[in-house]
Order: C-alpha cells, then structure tokens, then sequence
C-alpha cells in the first residue's frame, strides 16, 4: 500500500450543510485546544504540515481523496477562528474570496495593531507565494485557492491549492514563515499531489544559476533577444530558431519592461507586475540557448479517519458521535480555561502513546 501520497481528484460541489456546521463546530475546538496548549506559533506549523492537514480534514469528516478538503477544511476553520479572540486570523479561501485577501490584511491593521510597513509586507507575501506556485513552478495546475493565516505577533502560514482541469487533479502548497529563508529557492513546507513529469521548477537549489542568467538576460540589452520571438503578425521572423525556443512577442514586450525596471534579483524579477509563466519559461529557455545552463525539470511534489468519510468513504458519518466529540472537547475547553485541567491532561497523554 502507498503512504503519503494524496492523489487529490477534482470533485465538484459543496460540502452538505449538516456537514459543514458540524466542520466549524469540531474544527473550532480542536484549533482552540491547539493554541490553548501549544501557542500559536505551533498551530501555524501543524497546518503546514500536509500530513496533519490531511488529517485535520479526514478528522472532521471531509474525504481523504478528494480536492475539496482543502477549500472546506480552510472555509471551515476561517468561519471557526475569526470570530474568537484566539491571536488567528485566516483571510482569503477559494475563487472570488481568495481576491478579497488584501482587503482582509488592510482590516489586520485595527485588529491586530499592525502598522502600515506590516500590513504592505503581508500584501507582498501573499502576492509572491501565488507567483512563485503559479509561475515559478510550471506545473500545470491552475490556482483557484489561496488562504493565509495570521497571528498577532505576524507569523503566518499559506495553504494554496491549484487544478487541473484536463486531467482532473488538484495539488495543494503549503507555506510557513519559519521556514522561508528566500522566496525563490525551495521555499515550501511541502508540495501535496500527484507527482508529474518535465516540471518546470525554478524554485530549485539545482535553478540557482538558471535564476541568475534569467536575470542577466533581462538587465543586458534585450534587443539581441528578439530573434526567439514569434513576430507581432504571428510568424516566425527566424527560421533558424528551433520551434520549442520561440516565444509569443507580447513576453518580448515585457522583457523589454523589466530591463527598464532593472530587477536586482529572481524574486524581484518575478515579483514584477505582468510576469507570468511564459516569461519565466522563456528566460530558462533562452539561458540554456545561450550560456547552456539547465534550469531543473523535477517536479517538487513530495491519512486517517475518526468519523467516517462524506462519500460513505470509508465508511458514512456517524452523526451523534461527531457531536459527542465536540460536546467533549468544548467541555474540556471549558474546564481548562477555569483551572481543570485533568481531561486535558489526559487528552494529551493519548496523544502520546498514539502519536496523533
């Protein structure tokens, strides 16, 4: 039997209300448990760990083999979270909200006393991880989720989720602040899905060289660049230029933006308004024309039941004893905030004998 792959096959529809309201009610306490013992700053790291993730949304009945545990289990908890004074807050989520993000970071300046240099890194953050998952790594999944979560000391966590619509998977990306060093060289806590072939991936350390020459390419005169263009009225100007190496000339057009811009490195030149995959594509290409450098072709990509599955996998939710559970723990809750600890305690103790 395979471990740790999740397959993630698209599934259309909702989450059934019965389902959804129960999600809020159980995930809400569990992640209260979570800061009530362990702090904030641990709950954004066992969220970026795809396998509690995974976890964290089979737990609440969502299945395990199925795209939309991301997009419910985030929905889910942003409607459990945000309305507790518990240091999260989580933003954005699927299609249209997840546009809403810079909205909901501006609102964190009241919220949580963020000053305006905050709230204008935060905005940048959520706008590189999506570049670097959407255009970095060429991968052939679309993004249509983003969710950032955040705490009062500025820690935060990105949960992104991207399609493919032709061959009908998702693959999900998690980030952690703890973990990036740089944006732009192996930045993820993980990358969750089926593994594919002939990735793109210029976020590799094995890119390094691949992300300078990309750069170099843009800050020299970009002129000598054209003949790997198709022209402006859709033909080839040079024949001699191998098909697979001759790009669309509205990306030529803005090569000739960024060397105007003068970007100081990868991440700025990714960061740049307008660059997209067939810029970054182009650059690896033309550098391994140019100066033989290979950019790397490896696709980055690298479960558990207590209620029963949505789909009747594996088998139906047992309604009443999902809302024992979260009888159980609000009361747990409730005695810990007062002093007793003695169930939480024990809770904790079968954690560790079962490493859950």
């Amino acid at each position: 039997m395979r471990v740790g792959i999740a397959d993630l096959p698209l599934h259309h529809g909702k989450a059934p209300r019965w389902l959804f309201s129960r999600m809020v009610r159980l995930g809400g306490e569990i992640s209260k448990i979570l800061i009530l013992e362990f702090g904030k700053e641990e709950f954004l790291k066992r969220i970026s760990n795809p396998f509690f993730f995974q976890a964290f949304g089979c737990v609440l009945g969502y299945d395990w083999h199925s795209s939309g545990l991301s997009t419910t289990l985030t929905a889910a908890l942003k409607e459990a979270i945000n309305k507790e004074k518990l240091g999260v807050k989580i933003l954005g989520g699927k299609g249209g909200t997840s546009r809403k993000t810079p909205k909901e970071i501006e609102d964190l300046e009241k919220e949580f006393n963020f000053s305006s240099k905050k709230i204008k890194e935060l905005k940048y953050i959520s706008k590189i991880v999506a570049k670097v998952d959407n255009c970095a790594i060429q991968d052939g999944y679309q993004l249509y989720h983003h969710s950032l979560f955040v705490t009062e000391d500025g820690k935060w966590a990105v949960i992104q989720q991207g399609m493919n619509v032709k061959k009908r998977l998702a693959r999900r990306y998690h980030w952690l602040s703890s973990k990036v060093e740089n944006f732009v060289v192996e930045p993820h806590t993980a990358i969750v899905g089926f593994k594919e072939d002939n990735v793109l991936n210029m976020v590799a350390k094995e890119s390094e060289e691949c992300r300078k020459a990309s750069v170099d390419l843009v800050k020299e005169d970009v002129t000598r660049l054209k003949k790997f263009f198709y022209s402006p009225f859709g033909l080839i100007k040079y024949f001699k230029m191998p098909e697979a190496h001759t790009f669309d000339y509205r990306v030529y057009k803005k090569l000739e933006e960024l060397h105007e811009f003068n970007p100081k490195n990868y991440e700025e030149l990714l960061s740049f308004e307008g660059v997209g995959p067939k810029t970054v594509r182009a650059l690896a290409l033309i550098a391994k024309l140019i100066y033989g450098i290979e950019a790397s072709w490896v696709d980055p990509c690298k479960y558990t039941f207590a209620h029963g599955g949505k789909d009747r996998v594996p088998y139906p939710v047992d309604r009443k004893a999902y809302d024992e559970t979260i009888r159980t723990l609000k009361e747990i809750i409730e005695k810990a905030e007062i002093g007793e600890r003695e169930k939480l305690d024990a809770l904790k103790k079968l954690n560790e004998k079962f490493l859950l």
